[in-house]
């Protein structure tokens, strides 16, 4: 049983969106109160590292646009979309 709970904790999700319902499912079932001590452990920890493979896709994309943008981030707004240019 260990091996199998240690198995389902090291599967990465295929993306972004995917780790994010995964989460969003557990935190609602958490919250519900839905599950045992040992499950919520076990939800808390999956969660965890879900968290961390999230923080991490977005600080890839994050330096994606860095250098898409010349290390230089400029602020979006509607008004300066069109404008001067």
């Amino acid at each position: 049983m260990s091996k199998k709970q240690s198995a389902s904790a090291e599967m990465q999700p295929s993306s972004f969106e995917e780790a994010m319902a995964e989460l969003e499912q557990l935190v609602a079932r958490m919250e519900a109160g839905e599950l045992p001590l040992e499950a919520s452990v076990a939800a808390y920890k999956r969660g965890s590292e879900l968290v961390k493979y999230c923080a991490a896709q977005l600080e890839k994309v994050d330096s994606q646009v860095k250098v898409l943008e010349g290390e230089m981030l400029k602020p979006f707004s509607a008004d300066s979309a069109g404008a001067d240019e």
